[in-house]
């Protein structure tokens, strides 16, 4: 089952509201994880902005079913929950040189393509690996994601051939899903939830609105090699555990 979402901006295509309140969307830049894990992502490495906001996002998720063929019955079984695919983000990026007819275009279309390549860093650790990719625009941060799929559409040239204006379409899929497996009646008792971490957000906060109780923070650090509770950046990707995987005494300390 496919359930696509279209998110429209008042401001897309860069031309709307006041020059105060514009906000410019941005792609940013992660290392991957040199432990090879998909808790959160590594260090900053860079950014690719917008020259104009997106005028609208599509974002899909699917949900896995399955159904037991029952012998001797006019009917199926009853359906199954098994998981949940990646969430997958499809957005357009427009980029234009006419002002200046240089090879501006070249180089940001040369950017999204890199992000579909291994970093150097992960490359001097023999764990090649593109970069994660994180969407923000405003309040608004994407899942941490990375790169499947970009398409550019060179539309207008210079009499010299260099390109100078583009349409990018880039395809962003989330790293970390909710696997099949967690579910009750297959494996574990209960899949554990994703959280994006937000301005103001602690892990003391998220565990009184996850369980009621501000002291059960750890269980949440600990899922996910948390080492510095009060250092997580804005847009890092918790798992958060389920209640009937907290810890016996149920207090936490």
């Amino acid at each position: 089952m496919t359930s696509p979402v279209t998110f429209t901006s008042a401001g897309g295509g860069g031309g709307g509201g006041t020059p105060s309140s514009l906000q410019r969307a941005y792609l940013e830049l992660r290392e991957p994880p040199a432990d090879g894990s998909t808790a959160q992502p590594g260090a900053p490495i860079g950014r690719i902005d917008f020259q104009f906001n997106p005028k609208e996002l599509s974002l899909s998720k699917n949900a896995k079913w399955k159904r037991d063929a029952q012998r001797n019955a006019k009917k199926s079984g009853p359906p199954e929950f098994t998981g949940s695919d990646p969430a997958k983000l499809t957005l357009e990026m427009f980029f234009d040189a006419t002002e200046k007819m240089d090879s501006k275009v070249v180089k940001a279309v040369e950017q999204l393509f890199n992000c579909c390549v291994p970093t150097d860093a992960s490359r001097q650790a023999k764990k090649g690996s593109p970069p994660w990719v994180i969407f923000h625009w405003g309040p608004m941060t994407g899942f941490p994601s990375y790169v499947s799929s970009v398409t550019a559409k060179y539309t207008l040239f210079t009499p010299a051939g260099t390109p100078v204006r583009a349409v990018c379409t880039v395809n962003l899929e989330e790293i970390s899903g909710e696997q099949s497996g967690q579910n009750p009646t297959s494996g574990s008792r209960t899949a554990r939830r994703a959280h994006i971490v937000t301005a103001g957000d602690t892990l003391q906060s998220l565990s009184y609105r996850t369980y009621g109780n501000a002291g059960l923070w750890r269980v949440i650090a600990e899922a996910n090699g948390v080492t510095d509770p009060m250092r997580i950046p804005v847009g890092t990707r918790l798992l958060v555990p389920a209640a009937d995987e907290l810890p016996g005494d149920g207090d936490g300390q």
